[in-house]
């Protein structure tokens, strides 16, 4: 996975400096290199770029870690830590990723590919 995203894919991105908290819904390819804290919802990649540092929970289709995140996950195709990376928390995922050097500090849970939540129109009807 860290080979087949280019920064072309890329549709948004929090450089280094930057700091953001609240809520982030993405589709697409996002990139975080800043701090962030609050809640990443949405269908796509997430970055978490070397030296960002992340407190959220996460909810996204794939999530790939160079940097630091604490939280609460749940990845629907894959997660993978890379070497720098550092995840504290909880994880569910159907694929799981740890390369050498990288950290992890939590619980994971792996199996089928979570189910989706329904969203705030499915629920009130």
């Amino acid at each position: 996975m860290a080979d087949k995203k280019t920064n072309s894919d890329i549709i948004a991105f929090l450089g280094k400096g930057t700091e953001f908290s609240g809520k982030l819904f993405l589709k697409g390819s996002v990139r975080i290199d800043g701090a962030f804290k609050g809640e990443i919802l949405g269908a796509g990649t997430l970055i978490i770029g070397e030296g960002a540092n992340i407190e959220a929970d996460i909810t996204v289709d794939n999530l790939l870690i160079f940097g630091e995140v604490k939280g609460n996950l749940e990845i629907r195709e894959r997660v993978e830590i890379c070497s720098t990376g550092k995840l504290f928390g909880n994880l569910r995922a159907p694929c799981f990723v740890v390369q050498e050097g990288a950290t992890f500090d939590g619980d994971c849970r792996m199996g089928s590919r979570p189910e989706e939540s329904p969203t705030e129109e499915e629920k009130e009807t």
